[in-house]
């Protein structure tokens, strides 16, 4: 098969409303169709590697419900946020999930009715015979004092399109310099890599433009996390961006005054121009309207069915195992759960494993430079009623070879789930 070219932005979004415009009305449509109906909640990867899996055996109604109109990737899309890449090379269209017999709805599950078995949205009521949750995350914005008040010129970006937003910050320092400050908050949270990365890849930038100014990158751990990384990020910083990144370990930050432009943290003030903070998340509020965990969704494994209720599946981020919160393992997760509910249907029974099952392995890149990366490997095996044993595989050192990996793996990922 031919390399999928990259579309613009507006290709992207055009193609996925004249694709979806139909799907979006709200209309309950009659249906003939006796296949077990599965819905899917959330079109990222956890969601799309379900989709996919669901599609290809034709055994299932699939309806995708998605409020964005198109997909942004968050793995890799540090090298659009620091200014290396367009966001173009990250978006892709939902046309080839609509070419292939999904029904996408273009809006947000307010509610789960699980007695009745449906998932409630601002226009319709759609019934289901298994529920594949896949939401992401969302931000605890209450444990940073003053944030919610000024959200807005604080961006996150660790949800799709949020990017954007981040990149103005971004560009804005590269060109007037000053302190600008990136937060990585205590896990569990989306790609723990990812602040350091962001802080690389700024830094970069910082070195090629002779930006005058420094990063602050306040971190609530003692050492970069997840640990097995904590070596190679900290040699990256020391042996590339000494002048231009500070690293300020065990600092929580408690509140911000946007005003003033100041930090209060558990190590004292800290003064700013710009500022990536990264908050503590959670499982979006959908979770525990359903009654579905707190924090975050609670799960048995290795099925990543609610132990609260066996006809629905948490894969992805929103899941509250110890696995990685990764794109790589919700895509593999969304895949494998697709592939349980299609046994169940086909009646087939599932055997109690005797010994250790793995679990769908994580595979992660933090880059360095924009070309010079460090690999991630997380193999992950369970015995049913026991936690699951992590073994992690790093690179020492950043290097090309992981770096140009990273794209080829980008590319390989979004085809699977879009192409």
């Amino acid at each position: 098969m031919s390399r999928t070219t990259t579309p613009t932005r507006r290709h992207v979004l055009q193609t996925a409303a004249a694709g979806a415009a139909v799907l979006a009305t709200g209309c309950a449509v009659p249906s003939k169709d006796t296949r077990p109906r599965v819905v899917v909640v959330g079109g990222g990867w956890g969601g799309l590697g379900a989709v996919r899996t669901l599609l290809a055996s034709g055994g299932a109604q699939v309806t995708l419900l998605e409020p964005n109109d198109a997909f942004m990737s968050c793995p890799l899309s540090a090298h659009f946020i620091a200014g290396h890449q367009p966001a173009s090379d990250f978006q892709r269209s939902y046309q080839r999930v609509d070419q292939l017999g999904a029904r996408r709805l273009r809006e947000r599950a307010m509610e789960i009715d699980r007695a009745r078995r449906e998932v409630v949205t601002p226009t319709q009521r759609i019934p289901y015979d298994f529920l594949i949750i896949a939401t992401g995350v969302d931000y605890m914005e209450e444990t940073i004092e003053g944030y919610a008040q000024a959200r807005d010129r604080l961006p996150v970006g660790f949800r799709a399109f949020e990017q954007m937003a981040v990149r103005q910050q971004v560009d804005e320092f590269l060109a007037k310099g000053g302190n600008f400050v990136i937060s990585a908050p205590k896990p569990p949270y989306r790609c723990p890599p990812a602040p350091y990365e962001r802080a690389f890849l700024i830094a970069e930038q910082m070195k090629q433009r002779g930006t005058k100014g420094k990063i602050l990158l306040l971190d609530a751990n003692p050492n970069p996390m997840p640990m097995p990384i904590a070596r190679p990020i900290l040699n990256g910083m020391k042996s590339l961006y000494a002048a231009q990144i500070e690293y300020m370990p065990e600092t929580e930050i408690r509140s911000v005054d946007m005003g003033k432009r100041h930090l209060r943290t558990s190590a004292g003030d800290v003064p700013f121009d710009h500022a990536n903070l990264v908050l503590p998340m959670r499982a979006p509020a959908l979770v525990r309207q359903a009654g579905l965990g707190e924090r975050w969704a609670a799960i048995k494994l290795p099925s990543f069915q609610s132990q609260a209720d066996d006809r629905i599946y948490v894969v992805g981020d929103s899941q509250g195992s110890p696995l990685p919160k990764s794109g790589h393992v919700a895509f593999g997760s969304g895949r494998q759960v697709a592939e349980d509910i299609l046994d169940r249907v086909a009646g087939k029974t599932q055997a109690t494993p005797a010994g250790p099952v793995d679990l769908p392995v994580g595979i992660c890149w933090a880059n360095v430079t924009h070309k010079e990366a460090i690999n991630i490997n997380v193999a992950s095996s369970v015995v049913p009623g026991q936690p699951p044993q992590l073994r992690f595989t790093v690179d020492p050192e950043h290097n090309a070879r992981s770096g140009a990996a990273a794209n080829s793996w980008g590319e390989g990922m979004w085809k699977a789930m879009l192409g």
